[in-house]
């Protein structure tokens, strides 16, 4: 029986590539668009929508899920914005747009999932060395910094819990070509394929739960 992996944020950049990644490496994937604007097809991929932000979205892709699965293997909590990315002051409509993506919307996707997760199972968060407390030396970005804390900490809080049943990981995927700035677009090092298979190779590997890594460089990050 083919292995289940639900990737949040699957209808472009990381999340695209990843999904991609998943089915060539025979998964069935389950992946999640605001928009269901999916511009690829496969008879292993079952397309879902989800906004994040928004609590019955959530509710409803939950009863798809337990619907239709009984299991999921992997969980890959890819969704996240960045609106005040490459700004330097904290605005409070960003502010909250952010945390109820990236902190309580995958918190709250997540919690009902886990017990669909068996032993031996994985939740690998897509974080960023942006939210290591320890290396900060930079001003920009309050929200999305201070948000990948905080899913840093629920990264944590999970691999205490489930330890000895299910590995849990926070992730840097590198700096990506992805337009979630302008910036990234034009300047970033790595292609979504490129991202997508380092998180790969790390989520294939004897990874020690609680782990939080940087797959661009292979190496482990501070929190």
């Amino acid at each position: 029986m083919k292995k289940i992996v639900l990737i949040t944020g699957a209808s472009k950049g990381i999340g695209k590539a990843l999904a991609q990644k998943m089915l060539s490496k025979s998964y069935f994937v389950i992946g999640t668009s605001r928009s269901q604007n999916f511009d690829f097809k496969h008879k292993n991929f079952f397309p879902l929508a989800l906004d994040l932000s928004n609590s019955r979205s959530i509710t409803n892709a939950h009863q798809d899920i337990f619907t239709k699965f009984d299991k999921i293997n992997i969980l890959i909590n890819n969704a996240g914005i960045g609106p005040d990315l490459d700004t330097l002051n904290p605005k409070r409509d960003f502010l909250n747009a952010t945390f109820d993506v990236n902190v309580s919307g995958t918190v709250f996707f997540t919690e009902p999932l886990i017990k669909l997760i068996p032993e031996n199972g994985m939740v690998l968060n897509i974080s960023s060395k942006m939210g290591s407390v320890e290396v900060c030396e930079k001003t920009d970005a309050v929200a999305y910094r201070m948000s990948k804390s905080a899913l840093n900490m629920y990264t944590k809080i999970l691999s205490n819990r489930l330890e000895k049943k299910i590995r849990v990981a926070s992730i840097h995927p590198g700096w990506v070509k992805t337009n979630i700035t302008e910036s990234s677009l034009e300047n970033a090092r790595l292609s979504p394929e490129q991202s997508a298979q380092n998180i790969y190779n790390f989520l294939k590997s004897d990874f020690k739960n609680g782990t939080f890594w940087d797959s661009e460089r292979g190496i482990m990050l501070h929190w």
